[in-house]
């Protein structure tokens, strides 16, 4: 794996989610290792980016989830100092890590999303429980590992939660609850992969059923027919091209009891834990873990 240089594997760092980036970034780590590429940890919360050019590196694997890794700032460091990285580009980091942006965009391209309300402060709330129905789940717009995710199904319930959401970055979003099954499909390159539906043990696919339990159910192949099946990578491609997207990700979906596709969130750095969804979905195409990080490196690039 000469080609590929010397690999900084960028992990940690300070968001919410450093725990998940560090168990992710060493996972990765040790797959790259075992293919023989010359890899290295990075703990940006340790080190300063700007580290990276001195110490020789030739192109960086970003898995840092949520804040500066997930949302542009390291992608624009990185672009300056002219190293190539895995996933998205600046703008597509940017976009992606805000839900109320994606959303917008994906509903002005006509993608199938659940209704929405934006909440601030002199919100009729009342008025937004009678729009949305309730249960309705309420989250914050710039977080992401179901971190401040909140199921409302009490009358009135909508301020407390709100006021509990406001200390997290990005807006504060309310949702329509939809109840048919919590799907999401894997982008390596220009395929879409199996899809794979999410059976959680605990209310709904919150931060302790992703990365805490392991009652979790994870089907893939998953129990789509094979037209939905299709159309759910279909819709998958179309909303992460939607905010230029390249070399790796994932799209999120939620089924209606009708059997229709909603479009919920994109992942520009998926997780690459034990309980991680794209490893699973890899594996039913036939790349081992350690394959598909060489493939997702080997996708590194600037611009």
């Amino acid at each position: 794996m000469q080609h590929l240089g010397k690999v900084a594997v960028l992990l940690g760092g300070e968001s919410t989610e450093r725990e998940v980036s560090l168990n992710s970034g060493n996972a990765v780590y040790q797959a790259l290792l075992s293919a023989g590429v010359d890899a290295h940890l990075f703990d940006t919360k340790e080190q300063s980016l700007f580290a990276l050019k001195d110490l020789g590196f030739d192109r960086v694997f970003i898995v840092l989830h949520g804040g500066a890794g997930e949302d542009g700032r390291v992608q624009a460091v990185l672009e300056t100092m002219g190293l190539p990285y895995t996933g998205c580009g600046v703008a597509a980091s940017a976009i992606g890590m805000d839900k109320l942006r994606t959303k917008l965009i994906w509903k002005a391209l006509d993608l199938p999303v659940p209704d929405f309300a934006v909440l601030q402060d002199d919100t009729d709330f009342a008025a937004v429980e009678a729009r949305l129905g309730l249960p309705m789940f309420v989250k914050p717009s710039a977080e992401g590992s179901s971190v401040g995710v909140v199921k409302v199904s009490t009358t009135g319930q909508l301020p407390a939660v709100y006021q509990e959401l406001k200390q997290y970055r990005g807006a504060v979003i309310a949702e329509a609850f939809i109840g048919g099954g919590e799907y999401t499909c894997a982008i390596l390159g220009n395929e879409a992969l199996p899809t794979i539906k999410i059976v959680p043990a605990t209310e709904f696919y919150d931060y302790e059923a992703k990365y805490a339990r392991d009652d979790t159910q994870y089907l893939c192949p998953s129990d789509l027919s094979a037209e939905d099946e299709a159309l759910m990578r279909e819709l998958s491609l179309q909303a992460f091209a939607a905010i230029d997207g390249r070399g790796w990700g994932r799209v999120d979906f939620l089924r209606g009891v009708d059997g229709q596709l909603y479009v919920l969130e994109a992942n520009t750095v998926p997780g690459m834990t034990s309980h991680s969804l794209v490893p699973k979905a890899a594996l039913q195409t036939g790349r081992s873990f350690s394959q598909l990080c060489v493939e997702i490196l080997e996708h590194a690039t600037l611009g």
